[in-house]
């Protein structure tokens, strides 16, 4: 029986390969991911990031799961939010990734930070237990979307928020051959500061390859999301997703939990 497969950026690989894959992409570019993420975005994702965190609604007090948090940089901001009292998760599932964000965080002041190394896809967090999730530019990379976006409808209580941030579809149709023209200048930008552009160019191959904005918000009202709807940003470079957890919903068996303990790093 022939194994099932899936994208990674334009070539197809085993769906049992793409995790390592993305893996390896993200070890290359950890150290380097903010300043790129600047370059690619001209700066505008801090600004787009802090759109995410008035999304999300999060209080003082309240816990918030940041799933694919890598550097930490929306983690800082969601402790601004939830305070002392509260709690935010990074959430990544590349090691090298968590290890940027946690030292940075940790230099920070943000020592009640929690940690954790795991899948999107199979969240170890208990159902029905965080206020919120924001997920800033990792969905495009995941595996098994539906899966993902279920599970994270199953870890938030009910009536709360999922933000999705990600790069996304530019809706006009005369803007989109110059942004197309920026786009192919990342891999040439990434080869100058890292010294390899590959992983760059794996990143415009997986934002043309993730579902069109209302793509997206169907796949979050299959997941089981509520209140669904979406905010393009730069015409629709990026997009803001938002769903929020039905009232009632049905409580599966938790997965078991994967922390990273700082003091082992």
């Amino acid at each position: 029986m022939n194994e099932e497969t899936t994208h990674f950026g334009y070539r197809e690989v085993k769906t049992s390969e793409k995790a390592g894959l993305v893996g390896n992409v993200f070890r290359q570019v950890a150290e380097q991911y903010d300043v790129m993420n600047d370059l690619m975005s001209l700066g505008t994702h801090r600004v787009m990031k802090r759109v995410a965190v008035e999304l999300v609604r999060a209080k003082e007090g309240q816990t918030v799961l940041d799933i694919a948090g890598g550097t930490g940089d929306l983690t800082a901001l969601l402790k601004e939010r939830v305070g002392p009292t509260g709690q935010v998760i990074l959430l990544d599932i590349n090691a090298e990734m968590v290890r940027v964000g946690r030292d940075r965080l940790l230099d920070q002041g943000h020592a009640d930070t929690r940690f954790v190394i795991a899948d999107a896809e199979k969240l170890p967090i208990q159902p029905g237990s965080v206020d919120g999730i924001t997920m800033a530019f990792g969905l495009r990379n995941v595996t098994d979307k539906p899966a993902a976006l279920a599970a994270m409808r199953q870890a938030l209580k009910p009536g709360a928020r999922l933000v999705v941030l990600e790069f996304s579809k530019v809706t006009s149709r005369a803007a989109q051959p110059a942004y197309a023209f920026f786009q192919s200048l990342w891999p040439k930008i990434g080869r100058w500061v890292t010294g390899d552009g590959s992983p760059y160019q794996y990143l415009v191959e997986s934002i043309d390859m993730h579902p069109d904005q209302e793509t997206l918000a169907d796949m979050m009202r299959d997941a089981g999301l509520t209140h669904v709807g979406f905010n393009n940003l730069m015409g629709g470079a990026a997009a803001i997703h938002f769903g929020e957890a039905p009232l009632i919903q049905a409580e599966p068996a938790p997965e078991s939990l994967s922390d990273l303990d700082p003091d082992r790093q």
